[in-house]
């Protein structure tokens, strides 16, 4: 087996989505024996998609806004960002990205974006 156990994974996912200030809401969109997606809705409308599987230590992460990805991280080749500038580039991480880390980084995005109206 890679990394943590999908219950494991799915409970840090849900629980930091539950204290969340820019979370909305977050639902199971499939799930299979050894892999895990699911959707956190933002109070923008946009939603952070979450894949994980357990087998293959496989994670991203991605900021889907109007149908497409403005954000994004995930461990295909190393662990790399696509960045709100350009979300189809690949910066590489210095170090594994965490959902804790990815939502941080959603939630300050989220909340310069409204303080900018």
């Amino acid at each position: 087996m890679g990394g943590i156990a999908l219950e494991q994974f799915e409970g840090q996912v849900t629980s930091l989505c539950a204290t969340s200030s820019v979370v909305v809401g977050i639902s199971t969109v499939a799930v299979g024996v050894t892999w895990l997606h699911l959707r956190a809705y933002l109070v923008d409308g946009s939603f952070v998609d979450t894949f994980y599987n357990d087998v293959s230590d496989r994670t991203a992460f991605a900021l889907i806004k109007n149908e497409r990805r403005i954000f994004g991280a995930d461990n295909t080749g190393g662990w790399h960002w696509h960045p709100f500038e350009d979300p189809e580039n690949h910066q590489p991480a210095d170090q594994a990205v965490s959902f804790r880390d990815f939502l941080d980084r959603v939630e300050a995005w989220i909340k310069a974006k409204g303080s900018q109206r």
